[in-house]
């Protein structure tokens, strides 16, 4: 594979600032590259192959006479006259707000938590610092007696506000060991009252772990059966309640693409506005007869490289958008309803579509982003499997997630939807059938907790 191969392909994988990122170095890097400022280039004269060969001519003429607002207008899918639209549609489907995602931090959580709580002014100063004192899993990091130090009171008065924190959401949190968060939340759900449960939880922890069952049957007396049943319930615990928030940084996404609807056609719009426009430079036009064998060498070995690029980032563009053309026209019914009208798709559909191969799909979808009328999404988000529906057609995989978000947000938090219910739900909603076990499985993979985590007791 030559080093310009690997190049292509590289800035296939690249994303969005990535690439601006590599462009503005190789213009350091390479003298024969230029930006250009305007909309159109002057037709240049054929530069004379120094190199003699005929590819290289190619690159450097393509590089040369490549017009950026024939370019522009070749992956564009409105006529000029709708330029201004195009422009006018991608600020309306991609608003600033909308690029940016802050992910709540724990601390965050349970600071506002604890300023709506009906604490009192004290306890709450109280809980201030001891949410300070968090790891980032949850569990506090600091003893009574040093609390109490810090605020200003009694280890009595920091243990109530402890154990007061302990029942916010999520529940176990500032406990300080794993112990004591398990039972937290075995108290939270009124297991409590099943004796053999709680000291399992309290005294054999290490005995479940390394799987020595037989002594734990013989003190309590139970079969194999019960005991698998208190290991599901400790197993739907949360070992570490702080683990699912995030550092709470923004995270900023500017779309490759935007796809949006003008009458009864979905327009696509390369965002490449603010990439840099190459053009051989002037340099490449100076005589260099006189020059030495090594300087021609690298005289020719710029040149070669600046064409290159300029032909491989054409490439990529024209690659981006027709695979986002042909996802557009096999996911319509996203586009035309939202998310839970999302088709089954992979890769090979789009590869054999555009007549490309699977890697290059696969390379050119990561990391890029599309802006649509029901948000931003990664392109790899369109690809999914399907489940089978009763009238024989299918359904993607993503739609169902969908609906099971939409059905658990919308559930009685006092008496939670089960997986089997939600299977039932799904069938009606969708006619495919599916397993609790499948629920189950594309719950967990959304990070959605259990029915009985989800019950809450007011």
């Amino acid at each position: 594979m030559t080093p310009q191969l690997q190049q292509a392909i590289r800035l296939l994988q690249l994303s969005r600032l990535e690439l601006q990122e590599m462009v503005q170095q190789e213009m350091l890097e390479n003298p024969f590259l230029e930006e250009t400022y305007t909309d159109t280039l002057a037709d240049a004269q054929p530069v004379e192959d120094r190199t003699g060969n005929e590819n290289e001519a190619y690159d450097r003429d393509l590089a040369r006479d490549a017009s950026w607002e024939d370019y522009l207008g070749e992956f564009a899918s409105t006529p000029k006259s709708s330029e201004k639209r195009e422009f006018e549609a991608g600020d309306e489907i991609s608003p600033l707000e909308a690029r940016c995602a802050a992910k709540p931090t724990l601390e965050g959580h349970l600071l506002w938590q604890l300023r709506l709580s009906t604490l009192t002014d004290k306890q709450k100063e109280i809980g201030e610092i001891i949410i300070g004192n968090l790891s980032s899993n949850g569990f506090l990091q600091a003893d009574n007696e040093e609390l109490a130090g810090l605020c200003g009171c009694s280890p009595a008065e920091v243990e109530e506000v402890v154990k007061k924190i302990q029942l916010m959401d999520p529940v176990g949190v500032a406990s300080r060991n794993l112990r004591e968060c398990l039972v937290v939340q075995l108290k939270n759900l009124n297991y409590d009252r099943d004796p053999i449960l709680m000291d399992l939880v309290e005294n054999h922890l290490d005995d479940l772990e390394a799987r020595r069952y037989k002594p734990l049957l013989k003190k309590f007396r139970i079969d194999l059966e019960d005991l698998q049943e208190y290991l599901a319930i400790i197993q739907s615990l949360d070992p570490m309640p702080g683990s699912s928030f995030g550092d709470g940084e923004p995270t900023y996404v500017s779309p490759d693409v935007f796809v949006y609807k003008m009458g009864d056609e979905f327009v696509i719009m390369l965002n490449d506005g603010d990439l840099p426009q190459l053009r051989l430079s002037d340099l490449a036009e100076m005589d260099i007869s006189a020059a030495s064998d090594q300087e021609k060498e690298y005289f020719n070995d710029k040149i070669r490289s600046a064409s290159w690029l300029i032909r491989s980032l054409y490439q990529r563009q024209r690659t981006l958008y027709k695979v986002t053309e042909s996802i557009v026209r096999h996911q319509k019914e996203f586009f035309e309803k939202g998310i839970t009208h999302l088709q089954p798709l992979i890769l090979k559909d789009i590869a054999d579509d555009v007549e490309m191969h699977e890697s290059t799909i696969s390379r050119i979808t990561t990391n890029k982003y599309v802006a649509t009328p029901h948000g931003i999404f990664e392109l790899k988000f369109f690809f999914n499997s399907g489940l089978e529906v009763d009238n024989g057609s299918s359904v993607g995989s993503e739609s169902v997630k969908a609906l099971i978000r939409k059905f658990i947000s919308e559930e009685d938090p006092k008496n939670p939807l089960s997986d089997e219910k939600i299977g039932e739900m799904l069938k009606d909603e969708l006619k495919v059938n599916i397993a609790r076990r499948t629920v189950a499985k594309y719950r967990t993979a959304m990070d959605i907790p259990s029915s009985s985590r989800r019950r809450k007791h007011f």
